[in-house]
């Protein structure tokens, strides 16, 4: 035998890439992209202190990051109200779900979310043998009431909902999404994935949970604070349960140039409220070039908007095929009848009058 001996589980699941990167198709494609509004990136970037910082802290690069994110947890804390024992931190949301569903999810185990929503969930919960169950958004909404539901149904370990949502950007009201909380079963853990809430509406996020043992949130400096490629999430949940995470995670994961730079851009809010008025107004801009193509903007509580081209899946798939080769850089929802949409993330100026440019062009590419 020359290969390694995969466990059964592995050996049995196909290769998976929940997402194929922007890089990976310039490469592919053998040119760059013009604009790149695929990834939900912020590109206004960070504050100028979080870049100061982290240009500071290059220098003692030859030290592993803070095991514990000390500095990181107690500003965390002080933001949200919280213990500093409440917060963990991680390689992102992606990565806290990964030492998540390692600790909760057996082979064999039940966990639902909606279908079409975050793919990179799914892959984490396939990776370690759970059984997914998947129930329709209901009007482009995540739907709560059907999830708990199904969760009741199937003995469900975790159930995930993202608010604001990816891949649609619409959300729930904390009325909402508490009523949700109080439903949730005994042995059942709910997993808010809160990685959009700077975007959302006063009103969105609930207070403080972390009494409840039923619920964890994420939040995550990758979106609002436009630091994607630093890789920092964070974790906030009961006392107890923010502590399973120490017996799974990678505790020196955590670069101290991303930690560094996240501190900085945590305090640096007047920084953040511009950004979000920036955002504020690509949304307008995008929703007013669906409009003038004829199409429906989905009223979108993130970074980004999603635009329903009024047709199906099959049609929006040229129409972002189209855009990639006219070298603008979307995606589109996966599963229908959501797939009936294309979604773009806001831009600059000049990146959204691209959009403006190229959209009408692939429009009629695609009916062609």
């Amino acid at each position: 035998m020359t290969e390694p001996r995969y466990t059964p589980l592995i050996a049995s699941l196909p290769a998976t890439t929940p997402f194929v990167g922007p890089e990976v198709q310039e490469r592919a494609r053998r040119t760059k992209f013009k604009a790149r509004l695929g990834a939900n990136e912020n590109v206004f970037g960070p504050s100028p202190k979080a870049i100061k910082a982290m240009q500071d802290a290059v220098a003692g690069i030859w030290m592993y990051g803070d095991s514990a994110s000390h500095d990181l947890r107690i500003a965390l804390a002080s933001h949200h109200n919280v213990s500093m024992e409440n917060i963990v931190i991680g390689a992102g949301i992606d990565g806290l779900l990964g030492s998540l569903v390692r600790m909760i999810v057996g082979q064999g185990d039940a966990v639902v979310t909606s279908a079409g929503a975050y793919p990179t969930f799914n892959y984490h919960v396939n990776g370690y043998g759970g059984v997914l169950h998947q129930v329709p958004f209901l009007d482009d909404l995540e739907n709560p009431k059907a999830l708990i539901a199904k969760a009741k149904e199937v003995n469900a370990k975790l159930i995930y909902i993202a608010n604001p949502d990816n891949p649609m950007g619409t959300w729930h009201n904390a009325n909402t999404i508490n009523d949700m909380i109080a439903m949730v079963p005994d042995g059942t853990l709910l997993i808010l994935d809160e990685a959009y809430v700077e975007f959302a509406p006063e009103g969105t996020a609930p207070k403080d949970l972390t009494d409840n043992p039923k619920v964890i949130r994420m939040r995550t400096f990758s979106k609002a604070y436009g630091m994607a490629g630093a890789r920092v999430g964070a974790a906030i949940g009961h006392v107890d349960l923010i502590e399973s995470f120490t017996k799974v995670r990678d505790h020196f994961g955590m670069s101290r140039v991303s930690q560094a730079g996240a501190l900085a851009a945590l305090l640096d809010q007047d920084y953040l409220q511009n950004t979000l008025k920036k955002i504020s107004k690509a949304r307008i801009r995008l929703a007013q070039i669906a409009k003038d193509n004829g199409l429906a903007a989905i009223p979108s509580a993130t970074n980004f908007v999603t635009i329903d081209c009024g047709a199906n899946g099959n049609f929006a798939r040229a129409v972002v095929a189209e855009m990639i080769n006219l070298d603008v850089f979307i995606r589109m929802p996966f599963m229908a009848p959501e797939d009936r949409c294309i979604r773009i993330s806001v831009g600059t100026d000049a990146d959204l009058d691209l959009v403006a440019e190229t959209l009408p062009k692939a429009l009629i590419a695609a009916r062609g």
